[in-house]
């Protein structure tokens, strides 16, 4: 059980089945029906997240045991060797890729796409963050893929206008995400010698800028169900859950604002983009 649990951190599962959700969802946009096909790509992007997030942590393990938010993972903590670390990455990936490889509906481009997500996560985001502060920017290019991937997977094409938005809306809500972190462990980056935005703004300009990311997200939430257009009650609920968000992101907004309250709005939009895949889901499978 205990290398279970060393190979389940490395893997970083939470943020890898948040992936995976992603890619069932521009699958299932697409198809608008339950398919087990869909489990291949979902299962294959799954196990490429969990090699990339566990060759993440062979690539900052310097850093990650100078911060107090990441000193306990596998790597800095001393539960793994840095090596053994980088094979059960190499094997994750080499296993997510290979079950890719077995599809039927465009696999070429699904494997394309997917070697660009590691590619640009660990190859461009990994190495731009120690360089810019705002590296989180072009980053979270990689979260808008695996819906793509999902889309693909299932017989659309890589540029139809119809899984952009959604790709959109998940490329917008990693910032606030990640900003959200900073406001609760900006110092941690600091200490650890990662340029940080917390070294430039102030904690309350900083919860005014990622406010202002999370109207942003908002926004193309409520874009996403424009864009159908959603027919009743879809387009309430997609109403009412964005409402939702902004009134509970207010709270970073005070000057008083407490790491409680920052935390409360990360999970809260971490809530609201499984809402909104959801409300897409439900939508597309009840043909409403």
């Amino acid at each position: 059980m205990k290398w279970v649990r060393i190979i389940l951190d490395l893997a970083k599962v939470r943020i890898s089945v948040l992936v995976m959700v992603s890619v069932a969802t521009g699958y299932l946009l697409f198809k608008e029906a339950w398919s087990w096909s869909m489990l291949l790509p979902m299962v294959g992007v799954f196990l490429a997240a969990c090699g990339s997030s566990a060759l993440n942590h062979v690539q900052d393990a310097p850093y990650d045991g100078r911060m107090r938010r990441t000193r306990t993972r596998p790597i800095p903590s001393g539960r793994i060797d840095r090596w053994w670390a980088l094979f059960v990455a190499l094997a994750l990936l080499a296993a997510g890729f290979n079950l890719l490889a077995l599809g039927d509906t465009h696999t070429p481009q699904v494997l394309l796409l997917t070697l660009l997500s590691v590619i640009w996560y660990n190859g461009v985001y990994t190495y731009l963050k120690r360089l810019s502060a705002f590296a989180v920017v072009p980053g979270a290019l990689v979260g808008a893929i695996p819906p793509v991937i999902g889309w693909t997977a299932a017989g659309g094409v890589v540029t139809d206008h119809s899984i952009l938005p959604l790709a959109f809306f998940l490329f917008l809500w990693q910032i606030p995400h990640f900003w959200l972190l900073l406001l609760m462990y900006g110092k941690d980056y600091e200490e650890a010698g990662l340029p940080s935005v917390t070294q430039l703004f102030s904690t309350i300009q900083l919860g005014r800028i990622t406010f202002t990311w999370i109207l942003a997200t908002a926004a193309a939430g409520l874009l996403l169900a424009m864009t159908g257009p959603v027919p009743f009650p879809w387009n309430l609920a997609f109403l009412a859950a964005t409402i939702w968000l902004v009134v509970a992101a207010v709270e970073i907004l005070h000057p008083e604002g407490s790491e409680r309250w920052q935390l409360k709005a990360f999970l809260k939009i971490n809530l609201y983009a499984l809402i909104v895949m959801a409300l897409l889901v439900a939508q597309a499978l009840t043909g409403a």
